[in-house]
């Protein structure tokens, strides 16, 4: 997801430079939520780890 996240903001900043505004608009927002989206899953990864622990010990 972060890949996707990377390579949305390459063709927002290509868009830009190139001068397709509205383009390089809509690739910025969906690199923007897609990075969100994978904080999110990263910080629920993180506090389902934390709270597993580790199990019993034979």
């Amino acid at each position: 997801m972060l890949g996707w996240a990377v390579v949305f903001f390459i063709i927002a900043l290509i868009a830009g430079v190139m001068g397709f505004g509205g383009i390089a608009g809509a690739a910025a927002g969906m690199a923007k939520i897609l990075f969100f989206v994978f904080l999110v899953f990263l910080l629920i990864s993180v506090f389902v780890h934390l709270t597993r622990g580790r199990g019993p010990r034979i």
